[in-house]
């Protein structure tokens, strides 16, 4: 385990429920290390052997004639797997996603992802903006995270813009001076833990003779009545 690894996963699907038959489509996924995109993503697409119904492709855009030749999850689950690894897995609305996930695995004889493992930014969003609208598009706007190329839903392209809004509820921008401001808090709080010991050897004096000679010179022609000569 990476530690501080996330990932941000999205899904697109053929229909609502997966008991009624429906299947994924199109995976996305999107690395974190610490808050920050490492660059590393996973997207593919997916054949999901059945036929797209006509009210999905106009959410997505993914056709019967694109996925005929790609894949079925069978094929790319091991990849999928390795790639999320152990770590949390972040999702908007999860138990939409994970429904999906969790079915496809089991098509193979794969154990289920437990829910446990997953953070669910559309719940994390109601927490801090009850009764405000907090789909993807809406979080977007909210935080200023342009999401113009959107014009479909896309999985790859959402998780990216996941990944943004992600760091905005959690205030993951900010981290640095969250931890500065904690770290002054403490010292100005325990002024007491912090001793101050002498040093073992003096300091050997930088300045040279012949700069100390012309300050001398400076400091005569200054005359008794000067500043510097009352304070030394």
């Amino acid at each position: 385990m990476i530690a501080g690894r996330e990932i941000i996963l999205d899904t697109e699907t053929t229909g609502f429920k997966p008991e009624e038959g429906h299947r994924i489509a199109e995976i996305g996924a999107v690395e974190l290390i610490n808050h920050v995109p490492t660059g590393e993503t996973f997207h593919v697409y997916i054949n999901p052997e059945r036929d797209m119904p006509k009210e999905s492709e106009a959410v997505h855009g993914l056709t019967n004639a694109f996925l005929k030749d790609k894949p079925v999850f069978a094929d790319i689950a091991d990849a999928f797997i390795a790639f999320i690894g152990d770590a949390p897995l972040v999702i908007h609305n999860a138990s939409f996603d994970m429904a999906f996930i969790n079915a496809e695995l089991s098509y193979t004889g794969r154990a289920a992802i437990p829910f446990e493992r997953v953070v669910d930014t559309l719940q994390i969003a109601r927490q801090k903006f009850p009764m405000a609208p907090n789909s993807l598009d809406a979080l977007c706007k909210r935080f200023g995270v342009d999401n113009s190329k959107r014009t479909k839903h896309g999985a790859l392209l959402d998780s990216e813009l996941l990944a943004e809004v992600y760091l905005e509820l959690i205030g993951g921008r900010q981290t640095t001076l969250v931890l500065q401001s904690t770290l002054t808090s403490r010292r100005n709080l325990n002024p007491g833990s912090h001793t101050v010991r002498a040093r073992p050897h003096a300091l050997q004096p930088r300045i040279n003779q012949e700069e100390l000679l012309a300050h001398q010179s400076l400091v005569e022609m200054l005359g008794p009545e000067a500043l510097w000569s009352k304070l030394h």
